[in-house]
């Protein structure tokens, strides 16, 4: 619900927990009051206090008044040059050299329903939202804001978005545009900022730390969001747990280079900004053009960390994932290439297809080596013919035989990428990213096709709809595998090689979009070497994304924990694969590797006719469990029990229904000890009014005594154990 005060200019954006205050004060700078607790109102400007502060000078408009400058004032959009020396939201160019903005309100306007960014993934919806639009000028730049803000009350989710227009005569550049301002201000809470961070097969790692004087930042200069940082953190109290105090999490939507940065002031006050990394960006806006920030997207949580994430995987599954299965399971699926690589031939993956489909598997995905001459990672990209020696009359003679398994067919394609041994390079050496004069940088030995140019795209494209037209094609993997170097595009002139890496992303969406247009019930799965763009935006276009390279069932503990803060398990691709594993070596039991996978999309990475028969009963038991559990799987609340980057004897996580009827427990233990301890593990999100049982054992609980007593842990016997308890209310 959003409020609005006309008479003292201020605007309340209440949600069902939250209350977002910010108001136009006496010189027509747009502040910021409150974001927390839900409150009954009122104007909360209050809280500001004003002082003469030492070289915190005073702007335009505020006379001899002292005590007001914007260096102390907690703002909704910060910006440079003109008194405040924070970390600013937008930094202008103008013709004349300039770099000063000085942003003051001159408008609003109250919608319902929710605003939508052409171009741009963003959350939608109906009824159920409202929109708030805020505008701001720069009289002397000519150039106006307008500050966009959804609010999705029932989650507790504000949106927020900035569309910057140039009123004037001349052209300008924008230096930077955040997506979101937040300032927090009376210095009487200590925050701690938690971050995701890791590298390529071991991405999302949870690491907290407490605001120190300064700016702390995380981001990507890579051209995606990268494996190395997230584009989602969190701000806490320093109390804040998994379930107690607040926290405040924000995601951007966005899949190139972002920035996260949260600075402490001299007065002990905290600022954070969330947007496009101004690395190397550089954007002309001609008179009358305007540019749109990508979105971002703040959930509030007084009840810690777990009741944020759920809060956001909702709001995801509910107004973000474009699922052409929405409502429905997805398959189950097998993947080669872990079992094959590059090596195989139709008949080969006859065979692989033949045994999953035995175990009730439902999809066969044919990985990377089927296309142009592509025995090895050192060509082809970019020439889309299957290629005929290992797969004799192309996928019109290898999907049939598929499905005649009773399976459906998928295919992994790479589309932004080309090899310098592939027919497209030869012909179209310019379509790559690279500056003239100079040698290209390789990344597995491949190079980035130039996505910021139309004719690329639409060459690239309509070689992939050849392929998706030749046969019954239901899922597509969708795959990135470096990072960007040499970004230059021939299509642009000098001025405005600083738009290129934005552009990359903006023609990657708009042809992700033709995608979807195209082929409304194709499943797609996002990738960049596992979890290198596992982002709020890549998930709008792809409602599953590769989790990480890393199918290690303990890694994959600490990978799927991280990511659960604030991605929901229906977008994890998660998989059992073989063992030893590929990436660490380790072994664990297949019962393991199975309970991991299924807090995820749930498939296999391996060649079943090697398991043994135990394993293939394994197999087998697990694709049914997963079947009937996969609503409470996808669809139920999270919770995490424990911490895997503890040193704990397991670790713990739970699905629970929306009703709170039904639960699904998975626990899997750490290495074993002699003689270990006797320990409960406590349940969470049960109804303490019903009495539950539990799926193979006598007798029934009380939910309030199995949240608070907690269920007795078995005795490991062995590394890596694992097991489920399946509870149902009677």
């Amino acid at each position: 619900m959003i409020i609005l005060d006309e008479k003292n200019r201020v605007f309340t954006l209440h949600t069902h927990g939250t209350t977002y205050q910010m108001k136009a004060d006496r010189h027509d700078v747009l502040v910021h009051t409150y974001y927390g607790p839900r409150v009954s109102g009122g104007d909360l400007s209050y809280l500001i206090q004003y002082a003469d502060r030492g070289f915190s000078p005073n702007p335009s408009g505020a006379g001899r008044d002292r005590t007001y400058s914007l260096d102390t004032t907690p703002q909704e959009y910060s910006t440079c040059g003109v008194g405040d020396f924070r970390l600013p939201s937008l930094e202008l160019e103008l013709e004349d050299g300039s770099l000063l903005c000085d942003l003051r309100y001159t408008g609003h306007r109250l919608e319902k329903g929710k605003y939508s960014l052409p171009g741009l993934p963003a959350f939608f919806g109906g009824e159920e939202w409202e929109t708030l639009a805020v505008t701001l000028s720069d009289a002397a730049a000519q150039v106006e804001v307008e500050l966009l803000y959804g609010v999705l009350a029932e989650r507790d989710l504000i949106t927020r978005a900035a569309r910057i227009t140039n009123r004037g005569s001349r052209k300008l550049r924008l230096r930077q545009a955040a997506s979101l301002c937040l300032d927090f201000h009376g210095g009487d809470r200590d925050h701690d900022l938690i971050t995701f961070n890791g590298c390529h097969a071991m991405e999302r790692c949870l690491d907290r730390s407490p605001l120190r004087p300064g700016i702390q930042s995380v981001g990507s200069v890579r051209g995606t969001s990268s494996h190395h940082h997230n584009p989602f953190v969190i701000l806490c109290e320093k109390d804040a747990g998994e379930d107690h105090g607040l926290c405040i999490g924000a995601a951007l939507l966005y899949s190139g280079n972002f920035q996260a940065a949260a600075e402490r002031t001299q007065l002990e006050n905290d600022r954070l900004t969330l947007g496009i990394h101004p690395f190397h960006f550089c954007w002309t806006l001609a008179p009358g053009e305007a540019f749109v920030t990508p979105e971002a997207a703040m959930v509030c949580s007084t009840r810690g960390f777990g009741e944020m994430s759920r809060q956001f995987h909702r709001a995801i599954r509910e107004h973000l994932l474009r699922d052409p299965l929405a409502g429905r399971r997805h398959p189950v699926l097998i993947n080669n290439w872990e079992a094959t690589e590059f090596d195989f031939t139709a008949d080969k993956l006859v065979e692989i297809a033949g045994a999953a489909a035995k175990l009730g598997i439902e999809l066969f995905v044919m990985d990377d080596g089927w296309f142009g001459k592509r025995d090895d990672d050192y060509s082809s990209l970019g020439d889309w013919q299957v290629d005929q020696r290992k797969l004799p009359g192309g996928l019109t003679a290898l999907v049939p035989r598929i499905r005649e398994l009773g399976m459906q067919f998928g295919i992994w394609v790479e589309p932004e990428m080309v090899s310098q041994d592939s027919d497209l390079y030869r012909q179209h050496p310019d379509w790559a990213l690279g500056a003239p004069g100079r040698s290209q940088t390789l990344g597995r030995s491949q190079l980035v096709l130039d996505f910021s140019r139309r004719e690329v795209r639409e060459h690239v494209y309509g070689e992939l709809k050849k392929v998706l037209d030749s046969a019954d094609i239901r899922y597509v993997k969708w795959d990135m595998n470096r990072s960007l170097t040499d970004v230059w595009s021939a299509a642009l002139p000098p001025e405005r090689q600083g738009e290129v890496y934005h552009r990359y992303v903006l023609g990657l969406y708009d042809m992700l979009e033709q995608l979807h247009r195209d082929y409304p019930n194709i499943l797609i799965e996002g990738c960049s070497g596992g979890g290198g763009r596992f982002d709020a935006g890549m998930l709008y276009y792809t409602p599953q994304i590769w989790c990480s390279d890393n199918t290690d069932a303990i890694d994959r503990l600490r990978i799927q924990y991280g990511t659960s803060f604030c991605y929901p398990v229906a977008t994890m691709g998660a998989h059992v694969s073989a063992v030893p594993n590929a990436q660490t070596g380790r072994t664990t039991p297949m019962e393991t590797r199975g309970v991991v996978a299924m807090s995820g999309t749930f498939g296999y990475e391996m060649d079943l006719n090697k398991c043994t028969a135990a394993e293939t009963d394994t197999a087998a038991s697990q694709v049914a469990e997963y079947k009937k559990l996969w609503r409470l799987i996808g669809e139920g609340d999270y919770y995490r029990l424990t911490d895997p980057w503890r040193d704990g004897p397991f670790t713990a996580w739970e699905q629970v229904s929306p009703d709170r009827r039904e639960a699904l427990v998975s626990v899997v233990t750490h290495a074993a000890r002699a003689t270990p301890p006797f320990l409960a593990l406590r349940l969470a999100g049960l109804d303490p009014d019903l009495r539950y049982r539990v799926e193979g054992r006598e007798g029934s609980w009380p939910g309030d005594l199995l949240m608070n007593g907690g269920w007795p842990m078995p005795m490991p016997v062995g590394d890596y154990q694992a097991f489920q308890l399946h509870l149902y209310a009677e």
